[in-house]
């Protein structure tokens, strides 16, 4: 899966489902996994399968390569004209929203470089792991550039946005872990295992109160105090109708 840039290439993005757990894998590793055209479109082609698949309970996000994403393709952006160029980068808006509205949890597996969208990629997951190696930078409106702008703020706050944004400063992955970029750091030999031991982990657990409480949390984040209450009430009530959740209680707990 899911698209190349040319016949008898090999496919932007990989896509394969295991056990309950879907794998997204960025796989232009000769261009350090910078984001194109076929990249954009594999992205959101991937995620709409996952999403439509019933049996999918948890997705990662990694990369084949030492990097995890270099930005944006610049080779391609020189080819293009203005028209072109906003058209492709609204593929990848659309691309990082299919990710982030994905209804199951979301893990990206970052080993190495992020810049630009691979910031976006990492900062639409539900959360990340990254390499004691990993680096996250933004350095689009150092190259005269716009990108990177809402994601990155929310999670980092807007004075560590505007640093990145305006002086390229690049973050350390511990940093990264300081400011919630990231929520676990760990050496690059552990980074599969640490991983799959978290996907196994989600892919275990009800579907339903994973959803629920994914969609209690992303949407509780906008809302005031009152309305996040109320969304959690909604889902509770949700939750107690469509779910065997006494069974998935006394797997964890015991029965009382």
């Amino acid at each position: 899966m899911i698209e190349s840039n040319q016949p008898g290439e090999q496919p932007a993005v990989l896509y394969t489902v295991d056990g309950g757990i879907a794998t997204i894998t960025l796989n232009r590793p000769d261009s350090r996994n910078a984001l194109n055209l076929a990249m954009c479109e594999g992205l959101q082609a991937a995620a709409t399968a996952a999403r439509q698949d019933p049996e999918v309970r948890v997705v990662l996000i990694r990369a084949a390569g030492p990097v995890f994403c270099a930005g944006a393709d610049l080779k391609e952006r020189k080819t293009m004209d203005e028209a072109q160029v906003l058209a492709r980068r609204m593929r990848g808006f659309f691309a990082y929203e299919a990710i982030e509205s994905l209804p199951m949890p979301v893990i990206a597996e970052v080993a190495g470089a992020a810049a630009g969208s691979g910031v976006e990629i990492t900062a639409a997951c539900d959360f990340a792991v990254a390499t004691t190696d990993a680096s996250f930078w933004t350095p689009e409106a150092q190259w005269g550039t716009v990108g990177a702008t809402q994601r990155l703020a929310r999670i980092v706050g807007k004075r560590l946005a505007k640093d990145m944004m305006f002086t390229g400063r690049r973050l350390t992955a511990a940093e990264a872990l300081d400011v919630g970029l990231v929520t676990r750091v760990v050496s690059a030999d552990a980074l599969e295992r640490v991983v799959a031991e978290m996907a196994a982990t989600v892919a275990k657990a009800p579907p339903l109160g994973m959803r629920l409480a994914k969609r209690c949390i992303d949407r509780g984040i906008e809302l005031g105090p009152r309305g996040a209450l109320a969304e959690e009430l909604l889902a509770i009530d949700e939750n107690l109708a469509g779910s065997d959740w006494r069974a998935g209680i006394g797997a964890f707990g015991g029965s009382k």
